[in-house]
C-alpha cells in the first residue's frame, strides 16, 4: 500500500537513486526539529528519549519506499535503521567521483553556446567534486576556463 500522507520531500527509492538528496533532506528536517541526535553517534551526556526515537522512526519509514519499509520492518531503533540504509546506499560517493573527474577533465568553454550554460555546468561539477571531498580553488576554475579557450581568443 502506498503512502497516502503528503510527504515533506520525496521518499527514498528502492534503487537508491535519490539517496544523497534524501539524506540531506532527512538531516535538515531532523536538525530543524531538534531530534537529529537520534540517528547520530550517541554522546555520553546527551540522552534521547523513546518518544523522540519513535517520532524519527515514523518519519523515516514514511519517507522510504514501501519495499524498503518491508525489508527493514524488524528495525526498531532509528540509529540502527539509519546505519543499515547508510551501509546499503552510501557507496554513491565512489560512483560520482570518477564521473565528476571525467567531466572536469573534458569540459571546454567553447563547447557551450552561452556563458551561463558553461558556468552552470562548472558549478554542477564543482559541487559534485566538493561532495566527494575534492576541493577546487578559484585559480583551478580560472585555469580551466582559460585553458579551454580557443587559441584565437587566448590573447583576450
Amino acid at each position: 500500500m502506498s503512502n497516502l500522507n503528503k510527504l515533506d520531500f520525496s521518499a527514498l527509492e528502492v534503487s537508491g537513486r535519490n539517496y544523497l538528496k534524501w539524506v540531506q533532506d532527512v538531516k535538515l528536517y531532523l536538525t530543524a526539529k531538534g531530534i537529529r541526535a537520534t540517528i547520530e553517534t550517541p554522546i555520553a551526556d546527551e540522552l534521547v528519549d523513546e518518544a523522540q526515537k519513535a517520532t524519527v522512526m515514523i518519519f523515516i519509514r514514511r519517507h522510504i519506499h514501501d519495499a524498503l519499509q518491508t525489508e527493514y520492518l524488524a528495525e526498531e531503533d532509528p540509529r540502527t535503521l539509519w546505519l543499515a540504509l547508510v551501509d546499503r546506499f552510501d557507496h554513491q560517493k565512489d560512483i560520482y567521483l570518477p564521473e565528476a573527474r571525467h567531466d572536469w577533465q573534458h569540459i571546454r568553454f567553447q563547447d557551450f553556446k552561452f556563458v551561463n550554460e558553461y558556468n552552470s555546468e562548472i558549478c554542477r561539477i564543482r559541487s559534485l567534486l566538493k561532495f566527494c571531498k575534492v576541493e577546487l580553488t578559484k585559480s583551478d576554475l580560472l585555469e580551466k576556463t582559460y585553458s579551454t579557450f580557443h587559441a584565437t581568443n587566448i590573447v583576450l
